[in-house]
């Protein structure tokens, strides 16, 4: 979320060089899927010798997607603040930085709950393609169960209630 928000941030007030690097972090990050991205991680990185372990994989590859999507949540909330309501801040003796500060970063954290909210679901059920880079999750863990126990219907019952709970 803090990678989200200082990259919208850069893409808001159009920083000159910033701009064109940060749009290509956006860009790629949401154009590649994620387990393409865990791949290149997890196999490729050592291949330069940079060994990473499958949470630290995990962890970044999560952190390099949601980074993305949080930026243009949060993007499209500051671009929806009306300019009107700038011009007023302005107007009433408000500083840029005052202006930011008390009325235009409220309106679009507001404006912009419900796609922080879409986004962190969206970012707990990437997290199924952990498996890929053999770090357990919910699935993996039901998988192993279904092959101890032999009781499918069961355990992906559990897992679609394990879901639930946590995106409720």
């Amino acid at each position: 979320m803090v990678v989200g928000l200082i990259v919208s941030l850069i893409r808001y007030f159009k920083v000159p060089v910033l701009d064109k690097i940060v749009g290509f972090y956006i860009e790629l990050s949401r154009n590649t899927p994620l387990l393409i991205q865990l791949f290149f991680l997890y196999f490729g990185l050592p291949k330069v010798g940079i060994v990473l372990t499958s949470e630290q994989c995990g962890v970044i590859g999560l952190a390099f997607l949601g980074g993305s999507y949080m930026a243009e949540a949060f993007r499209s909330g500051l671009d929806n603040v009306e300019s009107i309501q700038i011009q007023s801040a302005l107007s009433l003796g408000m500083k840029k930085s005052q202006a930011f500060r008390y009325v235009i970063l409220p309106q679009a954290v507001s404006n912009s709950i419900p796609a922080f909210c879409a986004n962190i679901i969206f970012l707990i059920k990437e997290t199924s393609v952990f498996s890929a880079v053999a770090l357990a999750d919910l699935m993996f863990i039901t998988k192993d169960l279904i092959g101890i126990y032999y009781k499918t219907d069961e355990a992906l019952f559990m897992l679609v209630i394990a879901y639930l709970i946590i995106l409720l």
